[in-house]
């Protein structure tokens, strides 16, 4: 059975959660005011007797974030007194514009500070407007509850980092940034914080994995999970390892609830330091990019494919004129190296692709009909967040699909859960798709079907079977028989459907 639990970021804003993505060691700076000598606390191998030393030195540093917002109310466009003897009596004439109404907001986090001249490292969504909003004042509360106004350094959506600045008379306590690299399974680590608004809580636990994939995509989707408690306020606090350490940033629980239940991720330091480095020093952040839809190769794919074990990520469709295409990627492809490095489900491509310099020449190795190929790839310039949105956007329009019918083929019903008929002019139009498009339509689907359960759907265009094209039920049918007889268990259909870009979908046999 398959649990569908979310991952939230451990952030309170208004009383609720919102949604949720290489380093350079260093030993314990123990957080102080002034020049003089404290020991550094490392407790002896094994359960510590007593955090509370350790705690002492570093609570200092941990500060509590929030931000005061101005939200944008959505209101009616029209005048609900239009057409009546009361139109204009309340300010506002029939097709005048109304003025926005507003309303204050606030969130509240954690962070920390990394220089005794005061600069702070936290989570970008902690600084970052809520919806229609604009963030207009930042305040750092310190441990003793003294406040000073922050001022926004610099921001990276990507990675969910930010870096504040604050200015005061007095050299600020601060924590450095250790090896998580170093880091394993089964060591202690503790984290403080600012859960709903508590102040500075402490709470302790070990790692619980090392290089965890959520699943939420990016980049950047690489954590350190940890079963020490961290809620909603944690956001963007420090993770110290027992050296005292900042080895992760907290950001984001796995919970049914939205409270924590002993599953928590932290950025590790390997990927935060150097972003924060440059988010400080003003230098912009540039990534690698493909231009390219990817999925895991699942066990259905793995199946469809005849690949003995999961390798690599499929290409799902490739963006014309980006690097990928340039290279000769194309949709189908499973990458398996990048640069020499192996794509697995800790190290994906995302990653490593992220984590080139655009512009750099790189060797790519690839799987395409079974044969193993390699083709060299120059990397292009991932872009912003807000390109990427509207990349993804579409907006499909209502089908007529009257004239529909469900075909009958027993050979694809039967092991596919399909019911599909030819693709002619009519349904061409009504689908919404260029007249010489061939394939097969989808007329109906079983709901008991592996089909059903991987979003399959009435309408939708089958193109390719196992990378071979469609054009008639016999096509499809055939598919079906030659997967039978390699011993196959599932089939690898590509999917058109309207207003959407062409996808794979590895559909088990029945």
């Amino acid at each position: 059975m398959r649990y569908a639990y979310s991952v939230t970021s451990a952030l309170l804003v208004g009383g609720a959660a919102i949604s949720l993505a290489t380093g350079f060691p260093a030993g314990a700076q123990v957080a102080q005011n002034d020049d003089s000598h404290m020991a550094r606390v490392v407790p002896r191998a094994g359960a510590p007797e007593s955090f509370a030393d350790l705690t002492a030195q570093l609570q200092p540093a941990v500060v509590n974030i929030s931000t005061r917002q101005r939200i944008e109310v959505p209101t009616s466009s029209g005048n609900p007194f239009a057409g009546t003897p009361f139109e204009g009596l309340f300010g506002q004439r029939g097709g005048a514009q109304q003025e926005p109404q507003y309303r204050e907001g606030q969130s509240l986090g954690s962070g920390f500070i990394i220089s005794a001249d005061g600069y702070v490292v936290t989570n970008n969504h902690v600084v970052s407007p809520t919806g229609r909003g604009t963030v207009e004042e930042i305040t750092v509360i310190m441990p003793d509850g003294t406040e000073h106004n922050a001022e926004l350094v610099g921001t990276d959506a990507s990675s969910d980092l930010a870096v504040l600045k604050i200015s005061g008379s007095k050299a600020f306590p601060f924590v450095e940034f250790g090896d998580s690299r170093q880091a394993r399974p089964g060591d202690w680590v503790v984290a403080i914080g600012n859960p709903f608004g508590l102040g500075g809580t402490v709470t302790s636990g070990i790692i619980s994995a090392i290089q965890r994939v959520t699943g939420q995509g990016g980049a950047y989707d690489r954590y350190i999970q940890t079963d020490a408690s961290i809620n909603r306020g944690n956001s963007g606090g420090p993770l110290f390892d027992m050296q005292g350490n900042v080895i992760g940033i907290n950001n984001a629980i796995f919970s049914p609830s939205g409270g924590s239940v002993g599953i928590g991720f932290a950025i590790p330091a390997e990927i935060a330091a150097p972003i924060v480095q440059k988010l400080r020093d003003g230098v912009e952040i540039e990534r690698g990019y493909l231009g390219v839809q990817i999925q895991p190769v699942t066990d259905d794919l793995a199946a469809s494919l005849g690949i003995a074990q999961k390798r690599g990520e499929f290409i799902q469709s490739v963006q014309p004129g980006e690097a990928a295409e340039k290279a000769g990627i194309e949709a189908g492809d499973i990458v398996t190296k990048i640069n020499g490095k192996d794509v697995t489900p800790e190290q994906t491509l995302s990653f490593l692709i992220a984590n080139i310099r655009p512009g750099t020449t790189i060797p790519v190795e690839l799987i395409r009909n079974g044969e193993t190929r390699r083709v060299n790839l120059t990397v292009g310039r991932r872009p912003s967040e807000e390109e990427l949105r509207q990349q993804q956007q579409f907006n499909p329009d209502a089908q007529d699909e009257d004239s529909m019918e469900p075909g009958d083929n027993a050979v694809i019903e039967d092991n596919l859960g399909l019911q599909v008929l030819p693709l002619t002019g009519q349904i061409a139009r009504q689908l919404g798709v260029d007249a010489d498009t061939q394939g097969v339509v989808v007329a109906g689907v079983d709901q008991n079907s592996d089909a059903a359960r991987k979003g399959l759907q009435r309408g939708d265009i089958i193109l390719t079977a196992n990378y071979r094209p469609v054009t008639t039920l016999e096509g499809l049918e055939n598919a079906v028989r030659t997967a039978q007889s390699e011993n196959r268990e599932a089939l690898l259909l590509r999917v058109q459907r309207r207003g959407r870009p062409p996808q794979y979908v590895a559909v088990r046999l029945r």
